[in-house]
């Protein structure tokens, strides 16, 4: 008798962006108030990989890509200004790294429709195959030249966990057998061991996002969550950096 495998997936996108945003919310509490405590860091390193896949997924099922990429770039965009305008330092956030996963994963989604069209040309399959590696090119180029949250990889990462959806046009049956959730997890694990390899430090412990992301119902949830978990990041940010002004202050 086979496992019913499905009955063990329980976890909906807004249950894992939410696991997601309470690790981050304790790593960068970790690193303001107890930097010593190692605990802090390596549950905080849950949420990069949880909010990546989430990405990747958001580029699968959503019906309005253009606004999808400017919601995540402008608020990215917002959140560089304000740190600027705060430090007088350029400091990409992590929002900016996801946008400019969704502008690869769009772009190859556009490579893989024309590969699977009968009516697409020869050329229109190179020009679209041109504009992906073009945009990989201006992404590594940008992330090396820039202070980038988690670089170059960081902004691969999502579209790795990408690799196998099958296109929203045209896609053959073996395409559709291979868009699956694990061969999605492994696209996003290799992500992370690179990762691990390029920073080292805390950064293995991604890897423990992956039994999490096992058991994602493949649901987004009940509640409209998307615009919490976009104002989320820079409010918490906002929170903790003003308490601890705060306690700067007391202790004076």
């Amino acid at each position: 008798m086979g496992v019913n495998v499905s009955k063990f997936r329980m976890l909906s996108g807004n249950a894992l962006k939410i696991i997601a945003a309470i690790s981050m919310f304790f790593d960068h509490f970790g690193i303001l108030f107890f930097p010593e405590i190692i605990a802090f860091r390596i549950i905080g390193r849950l949420a990069f990989p949880i909010f990546a896949f989430m990405i990747a997924e958001g580029c699968k099922y959503t019906k309005h890509r253009l606004r999808y990429f400017l919601t995540v770039s402008l608020m990215g965009a917002a959140y560089t200004l304000v740190y600027y305008i705060y430090s007088g330092k350029i400091y990409f956030c992590i929002l900016v790294t996801f946008a400019c996963s969704i502008a690869l994963i769009f772009a190859l989604q556009e490579f893989k429709s024309a590969l699977c069209s009968k009516e697409a040309s020869f050329s229109e399959i190179v020009v679209r195959g041109i504009t992906f590696v073009a945009l990989i090119v201006a992404v590594f180029f940008f992330a090396k030249n820039f202070t980038v949250d988690y670089g170059f990889i960081g902004c691969i990462t999502p579209v790795l966990a990408s690799l196998c959806h099958s296109p929203r046009e045209n896609a053959p049956e073996m395409w559709k057998k291979l868009d699956c959730l694990l061969l999605s997890i492994a696209g996003l694990a290799i992500g992370l061991v690179i990762l691990s390899v390029i920073y080292g430090g805390f950064r293995v412990f991604s890897l423990c996002a992956i039994p999490l992301l096992l058991l994602y119902s493949g649901k987004r949830g009940r509640l409209k969550m998307k615009y919490f978990f976009y104002v989320f990041y820079p409010a918490h940010l906002l929170l903790l950096e003003g308490a601890a002004m705060l306690l700067s202050i007391i202790q004076k």
